[in-house]
Formats: structure tokens, sequence, C-alpha cells
């Protein structure tokens, strides 16, 4: 597969993903974190899947789209595990849907990754809340559910918190 099919795949997959955690999470209470801006396609797909929820974002550096970039204080700017601290003492565990699309191309990196990222981003979910992510995450309180239908196993991985 080339590597423009398998980008348009991953696309395909996370907005199916999100798409269908957006309608579980649409009658809770409680903020959306967007971990990762990028060039803001996610976080503009959220906020019109959710209008008027609050999102809050974390990313390095912005370089997205002007109309992408969110508002000073819905903005976790900095590396994210020295923000992800600052994000716990401000919202606690209150999130209600997590999407997390961190990630290079390299495997190892990302499954090292993956072991401070679970956890860190446990201390943000809600009871009963979402995580979608591109990688996997093991949390004891996390379920993982299947994914959409027409969305590959593994491509992209949701899981749900203990209520």
């Amino acid at each position: 597969m080339s590597r423009l099919d398998s980008f348009i795949r991953r696309m395909q997959a996370q907005r199916d993903c999100l798409n269908w955690a957006a309608g579980e999470v649409r009658g809770m209470a409680g903020p959306i974190l967007e971990i990762g801006l990028g060039n803001g396609r996610t976080y503009d797909h959220l906020r019109a899947l959710l209008p008027g929820r609050d999102i809050h974002v974390f990313e390095r550096e912005v370089r997205a789209h002007p109309d992408c970039v969110p508002p000073a204080g819905h903005l976790f700017l900095g590396d994210v595990r020295e923000q992800l601290p600052h994000a716990v003492r401000m919202l606690g565990r209150s999130a209600v849907l997590i999407h997390s699309d961190l990630g290079t191309g390299d495997h190892a990196a990302n499954m090292e990754m993956g072991r401070w990222l679970g956890p860190a981003l446990d201390q943000l979910l809600a009871p009963g809340g979402y995580v979608v992510a591109n990688q996997p995450l093991d949390i004891a309180r996390w379920i993982r559910l299947p994914e959409p239908d027409g969305v590959p196993q593994d491509r992209y991985f949701l899981y749900r918190a203990a209520p």
C-alpha cells in the first residue's frame, strides 16, 4: 500500500471513530480534549460535531490554519508532558472525550510514548468518558471497544472508562 493510501485510510478511520464517539458523548457534560493540534483539521471536525462544547487542545507549537486555532484559554501550549499536569489541576477528571493523535514513524518510540501517555490521560478522563487514540493505551479502568463498522481492527483505538 502506498503511503498516500495508508494516510487516507488512517484519516478515514480517525473520522469514523470520532463521529461514533461524538454520538456517544453528545448528552454527557464535560470538556473535550484534543491531544495534538497539528494543522487543526481534527479540532475543526470536533467543533462541527459538538458545537458549543469546550474543546481544550494541547500543542507544542501552533502551526494550524488561523481558523483552526483554539482560543488562548483552551490551548495548552508547549510539551504535552509538561502541559498535562497543568490540565489536571485545571480540569481534573472531567473530560468526556479525549482524542490523541501523537506519535512518530518510529514504532518503538510510539510504544514508549503510550506507556506514559495513557496514565497521564487517565487523570483527565471522567468516569464513563471515551478515548479515541491512534495507538494502543493499556489502562486498567478503560475498556477497549470495537472499532465502528468499516474501520480495520487496530487501525485506531477506542476506549471507555469504567463508569
